[in-house]
């Protein structure tokens, strides 16, 4: 008879060092599977040949998943220079090649270029969907679709390590929805030269640092209360939010949905719109509010209260 496992409603974040060849819903099933938990979501697809910070929300912290979703992201890359592929990455097969004789100051400059918010276009080797399948579905078939380009921001691009041959490693701080493999081809363009991605790590997402991350054996080797102490506060996940604190009263009319006055001095740094954070005088969570024109906090997204 197999055992059947119990799950659990257990809340927090997960910092998972996601290994190399798995997919970011295959490391998000292993680290449910390994919680018991009940709920859980991750945010931010890594490719299957990118590894490192995947935070996983457990619990009441995916309700938050989608602010550390939409933060910056830092990423440690590999280039090939000489080379360009079918898909951008070392998976793919080889298209062109060409030699390489460069510096370490002209490989700056050309990453220079790429700079601050520029467009650029999402690969067809991504899991971007179309009509409700991913591109790279569309693409193993041979299957091109028009897509558009978005705009992205790209706060800086370090190199760490160049000696004139064909690798290049970099550092790239960048906004949501960036595509690393697609800055390399553009960067091997610029170069006049050709180049992929040959290896990429995601280490640092929303404040959350790689050194902080777990692997998925580092995980399996410890026991289920080990595990759980590992579980950051579900509030981590918007720690960059402001904080409210409310009195007894305004908590029981903001956990039934309604919304309460501020005083002025606690109103008198924020603007009309913003997301709070809302905690109680214990300084229990409550979950998320936003300032209304009239002065009131609403409750935007609540967490279920232990108390409840």
């Amino acid at each position: 008879m197999q055992f059947k496992r119990t799950k659990r409603a257990i809340n927090g974040v997960l910092l998972l060092d996601k290994p190399l060849g798995f997919s970011s819903n295959q490391a998000l099933q292993k680290v449910k599977w390994l919680f018991s938990a009940t709920k859980a979501g991750h945010t931010g697809t890594l490719d299957p040949l990118a590894t490192g910070l995947l935070p996983i929300c457990l619990g009441e912290a995916t309700k938050f998943a989608q602010y550390v979703t939409d933060a910056d992201k830092t990423y440690f890359a590999t280039i090939k220079l000489g080379a360009t592929t079918t898909t951008g990455d070392a998976e793919g097969e080889v298209l062109t090649t060409a030699p390489v004789s460069l510096t370490k100051p002209q490989l700056e400059a050309a990453c220079k270029q790429f700079l601050g918010e520029i467009s650029q276009m999402p690969p067809m080797y991504s899991a971007l969907k179309h009509e409700g399948k991913a591109l790279y579905e569309y693409a193993r078939e041979g299957v091109n679709i028009e897509r558009k380009t978005r705009l992205i921001t790209i706060q800086s691009i370090v190199v760490n390590a160049f000696d004139g041959g064909d690798i290049a490693e970099i550092t790239v701080s960048c906004s949501k929805g960036t595509y690393i493999r697609t800055l390399a081809e553009d960067i091997g363009a610029a170069l006049g030269c050709g180049a992929h991605l040959s290896g990429l790590r995601r280490i640092e997402t929303a404040g959350y640092l790689l050194s902080q991350a777990m692997t998925i054996e580092q995980l399996e080797a410890l026991p289920q209360e080990s595990r759980d102490a590992l579980l950051l506060p579900v509030d981590s996940a918007i720690e960059t939010l402001a904080k409210v604190i409310l009195n007894a009263d305004a908590v029981h009319f903001v956990m039934q949905g309604q919304a309460v006055w501020l005083s002025g001095s606690t109103r008198q740094n924020l603007s009309v719109g913003d997301d709070l954070r809302l905690y109680d005088e214990q300084g229990q969570f409550l979950g998320l509010g936003f300032l209304q024109d009239d002065g009131k906090v609403a409750p935007k997204r609540l967490v279920k209260r232990s108390d409840n």
